[in-house]
């Protein structure tokens, strides 16, 4: 006997109190008021499961779906609750857990503990009509390699225990923690699963066969065959969607068994694999391509390349162009994980998330129209902070997206001309030195700015005071009494006499601050989370170039739309002047000690000392008299010295040869001046230390790191080493003291001719390089005047953090930061290496000060 392929879904839905946001353990109370014959307990009493009648189409079952959610929704509502069909509640915490009362279920809260407390899940079974059971078991069996695909289209719980967990599918992790959870491995007839499920009874571990929880099971309950991986989904179309690809897949299965083809042998730990990836991914990530040898691919490649197999039985069975027009409506507009994810980075409240799915789950199948018109050329990924997977602006981007597009290309390409214009008469560059000599490179603006939300900014206050407090507490100890040594924390010798380690730094005071200015770069991930990639606490330039980004900005776009109070950048100038003259005696001047024009940043030495009231010196202008150091052009004492030098200040000799800077250093070791910021620095921001700086963390301040690092590979260490060589080609490589992008090799991106050089690289001296996984940037749009369109860039993130002592009041993040693009197809953001930057719009706080601070 043939498949029937009827459809049926059974749906566990989450109770949420709408006043709290917290899920309700009312569920008897509601289900009281509801007809058994649809609506029943769950193991949960925050839980109500739907089971829809028989169907046989797609558009019959959509209509049962929608009219049990309607029952539960208006049967709830009398209790002040609300419905949401996700894998998990994002409010939900582990005590939200409440037993159903009966014996089957005490028994297995009995037998299991915790597992049973943590499932606060929800998910979709799909039936399919399979009355033959030996049909079905040969079946379920020739379906897995499509089932992760399935569980990505599906995923809905990224939240847990009331916290991001990075995974699309947190209900899949939990879910296979039951002991039966998973495929079956190989079985050749209804008998042999059924002798399968005698046993796993007759051992004790289940209870009875309603507990064999595998991915795919002949019912226990009904003559079909039940797809269980797919977590619940909000939109009735996405459960369509995937009740769909799975009636197909099945009959596809039957063909093949009727045809006598070979049945896949799928090795259950790559199985296992799948499932896994696609629970961790989603569609943001990879997917296994279901190969005999499965490879990564993009999870819309692997979702595309499933519908075009099952195309044959789509149309068999009258369902292709309603399935493709899902599929690529889901694609478009992410699964429930990324839209939940969208939902939280707008304010970063779990309220929005808990609002967002009640109402997708009472809402219409499709969900809400779109608000805005799709960008048709854009090219969306994920990650990007403007533009969704459905190719529509977020909304905190919709205004200036929408003045982009009103001005054309033409008027486009007017503003860039004006912004090349402005910035040739104010000199706004850097200094390239290359075989010909020195020569100045323009510092390219782009014309659409990146925005900052302020709870993404008060979550980099908090991260980026407590690394600049741990940095400035470890330079102090190292140069020091050496605590952090002698305590094992770090061997000597990947300090004292590490690149960036000067000796001459233990003569400076104890007490003097090293690193007033700290500069760390920080990478957005796809989630919106932020992770710092570099730390900067020589002499991190960036701060002037972030001011005249707001320069040209408000110069050639003024009437550029903006979403809110934003931060003004040039308040920097004033938090860095107060800073650097904190420890300065009274009555003296503070001066930035460049070396010149040749100097990199020299644009940027020029506009930090006139913003910020400084004066502006080399090495000519200062002398040393009675351990005093005077700028000569005024006679003036100087009283700190914020240094901006290309070399170290001990070395620094004036046009006469006169050792200058030997001559201040003494002074400063003598208290007479403040340096800042001081020499040997370097050894806190090598790229081997940066590693180091969540142990400094926990170390110097009691505290575990509130921002994440990128995890990085210290060459010097053999295993690390050999296990690096073998994946150079999948890693970012970088020298420890290297800054500016030079030196970077990023493998997925280079030659394997490249790739055989930097092995060859470490191999020699393995000590000075470092690894680091490859970073997946997030993106904002670029005008892109060849395509005259805009398109996505990647980008990172400098920010400063002022420094005048340890303590968390001493320390504050500067209301200015500088975005930094990197060219189109590339990771690396550098000016030196082609990129360019963009104009910070760091959005205020309602409860901010007029200057930014709070």
């Amino acid at each position: 006997m043939g498949a029937e392929m009827t459809l049926g879904a059974e749906e566990e839905l989450h109770l949420i109190d709408l006043g709290s946001g917290q899920l309700s353990a009312r569920a008897p109370q509601v289900l009281s008021r509801l007809d058994p014959a649809s609506y029943s307990a769950e193991l949960q009493r925050t839980t109500v499961e739907t089971n829809t009648d028989v169907v046989t189409s797609l558009t019959e079952l959509r209509e049962e779906l929608l009219r049990l959610r309607k029952g539960l929704v208006e049967a709830a509502a009398r209790d002040g609750l609300g419905v949401a069909a996700v894998g998990t509640a994002p409010r939900s915490t582990f005590t939200d857990f409440e037993l159903t009362a009966t014996g089957r279920y005490g028994r297995m809260q009995e037998q299991y503990r915790l597992l049973v407390d943590e499932q606060l899940i929800c998910g979709t079974q799909v039936h399919v009509g399979v009355s033959d059971r030996d049909l079905a078991v040969e079946i379920m069996q020739r379906v897995a390699p499509s089932l992760p695909v399935l569980l990505a289209l599906s995923a809905s719980s990224p939240f847990w225990n009331g916290q991001d967990t990075g995974y699309a599918s947190i209900r899949t992790t939990v879910w296979q923690r039951w002991p039966t959870a998973g495929s079956t491995g190989p079985l050749e007839s209804a008998a042999q699963y059924d002798e399968l499920l005698a046993d796993l009874i007759a051992s004790g571990v289940i209870g009875d066969e309603k507990m064999a929880y595998f991915d795919v099971r002949p019912s226990s309950h009904a003559p079909t065959l039940e797809l269980r991986v797919a977590d619940a989904c909000p939109l009735v179309d996405d459960a369509v969607l995937i009740a769909g690809l799975f009636r197909a897949g099945v009959r596809a299965a039957e063909l093949d068994v009727l045809a006598g083809r070979p049945r896949p042998q799928v090795p259950s730990p790559l199985h296992r694999a799948g499932i896994w990836q696609a629970a961790r991914g989603g569609l943001s990530g990879n997917l296994l391509d279901g190969t005999e040898h499965p490879r990564p691919v993009p999870a819309p490649e692997a979702v595309r390349a499933l519908l075009t197999r099952l195309r044959p039985q789509l149309e068999e069975l009258g369902d292709w162009e309603e399935v493709a027009e899902l599929t690529e409506a889901t694609l478009a507009r992410g699964n429930s994980a990324d839209r939940q994810r969208a939902a939280f980075v707008e304010r970063g409240e779990l309220d929005d998330v808990v609002r967002l799915v009640v109402e997708e789950t009472r809402g219409s199948a499709a969900g809400e129209a779109p608000a805005t018109a799709a960008l048709r050329r854009y090219r969306t990924r994920a990650g990007d902070e403007a533009v969704g997977g459905n190719a529509r602006p977020r909304p905190v981007y919709r205004e200036v997206i929408e003045h982009v597009r009103r001005r054309g290309p033409a008027g486009m390409a007017a503003a860039e001309a004006e912004r090349d214009a402005w910035a040739r008469e104010r000199q706004l560059a850097y200094v390239v030195t290359g075989p010909g000599g020195l020569s100045r490179e323009p510092f390219h603006v782009d014309l659409v700015p990146r925005v900052v939300l302020p709870h993404e900014w008060r979550q980099l206050r908090r991260g980026l005071v407590q690394r600049a407090r741990a940095i400035e507490c470890f330079l102090r100890d190292v140069y020091g009494e050496q605590r952090v040594l002698r305590d094992g924390v770090l061997p000597r010798d990947a300090v004292v006499g590490a690149p960036g380690w000067d000796e001459r730094a233990t003569r400076l005071p104890a007490g003097a601050v090293r690193a007033a200015v700290a500069g760390f770069d920080l990478v957005r991930d796809e989630h919106g989370g932020w992770r710092v990639l570099e730390d900067n606490v020589r002499d991190p330039s960036g701060i002037a170039y972030a001011v005249a980004a707001r320069d040209v900005v408000d110069a050639v776009l003024p009437d550029l739309p903006r979403p809110g109070a934003v931060l003004d950048p040039a308040t920097a100038f004033e938090q860095l002047r107060s800073t650097l003259l904190a420890r300065a005696r009274p009555g003296t001047r503070p001066v930035l000690l460049s070396s010149g024009p040749a100097s990199a940043a020299w644009f940027e030495h020029r506009k930090l000392a006139d913003g910020a009231g400084l004066l502006l010196a080399g090495a000519d202008d200062l002398d040393v008299q009675r351990g005093r150091v005077l700028h000569r052009p005024s006679g003036d004492p100087v009283g700190v010295l914020y240094l901006r030098l290309d070399g170290a200040l001990p070395d620094l000799r004036d046009g006469a040869g006169r050792a200058i800077g030997r001559e201040v250093f003494d002074v400063a070791v003598e208290g007479g001046v403040v340096l800042a910021n001081a020499p040997g620095n370097g050894v806190a921001d090598d790229k081997a230390m940066y590693r180091s700086v969540p142990e400094l963390v926990n170390y110097y301040l009691g505290e575990r790191p509130l921002l994440e690092s990128v995890p990085t590979y210290r060459l010097g260490d053999e295993g690390e080493r050999r296990a690096v060589l073998e994946r150079v080609g999948e890693l970012v490589t970088k020298p420890v003291d290297g800054y500016g992008g030079r030196g970077v090799l990023i493998g997925p991106h280079a030659t394997a001719a490249e790739v055989a050089a930097r092995r060859q690289e470490i191999a020699a001296d393995p000590a000075r390089w470092v690894a680091q996984e490859v970073v997946r940037l997030s993106s904002v749009p670029s005008w892109n005047s060849g395509d005259r369109t805009l398109q996505p860039r990647h980008v990172d993130l400098r920010a400063f953090v002022l420094v005048r002592g340890t303590a968390e009041a001493d320390c504050t993040l500067a209301d200015v930061a500088l975005t930094r693009v990197a060219p189109e197809g590339s990771l690396v953001v550098n000016s030196s290496r082609g990129g360019g930057a963009k104009d910070t719009w760091i959005l205020r706080e309602e409860d901010d000060r007029p200057d930014g601070r709070r």
